[in-house]
């Protein structure tokens, strides 16, 4: 007993403009090949690359542009336009909160911005003006740079332990941040 396979549809013939198609592409290939093996033997007789009358990579840069083109092949544009806004904060956030708060660090994977405030009622000033700086810093370094700021109050002095602490307490530091 013999099963029968059902009939399968036969792919369509190719006819004359596709077949010149197919062997006008394979024709390309074939002489790009030869030519870029031509290339490299006739760079090969020469001594190697060499810089020509057109412009290539190998040409000298201006600093800037140098320096441009560093960071797009490495990936460094965030991290980058994120330093500018370390170094713009005053022209940013005005000169007054300026003064009192300091941009920390920037994580880049949860895209947080750390600020240091140094004082208490700063702090709560600029995580009131946080969603509004949100929107500021996004407008200057593109859209999602900046998720959230993360307010840091002021540090509090050096803990002293000795007899006279009542437990639990964190001593001066309860009164900081």
């Amino acid at each position: 007993m013999s099963a029968e396979l059902p009939d399968r549809p036969k792919p369509p013939e190719l006819s004359g403009v596709d077949l010149a198609r197919q062997a006008l592409v394979a024709a390309k290939e074939q002489a790009r090949a030869r030519g870029a093996a031509a290339q490299q033997k006739k760079q090969a007789r020469r001594g190697g690359l060499r810089s020509g009358a057109r412009a290539d990579g190998r040409d000298p840069l201006p600093l800037g542009a140098a320096i441009n083109r560093l960071i797009t092949e490495r990936g460094w544009e965030t991290p980058a336009a994120v330093g500018g806004v370390m170094g713009r904060w005053p022209q940013l956030v005005g000169p007054e909160v300026a003064q009192h708060c300091e941009p920390q660090r920037y994580d880049e994977d949860a895209r947080v911005l750390t600020v240091q405030c140094d004082s208490t009622a700063w702090a709560t000033q600029l995580r009131l003006l946080a969603p509004q700086l949100v929107r500021r810093l996004n407008e200057d370094l593109g859209q999602g740079t900046v998720k959230v700021i993360k307010v840091l109050g002021p540090g509090g002095p050096a803990r002293r332990y000795g007899a006279l602490r009542a437990p639990g307490s964190k001593g001066p530091g309860d009164t900081y941040g």
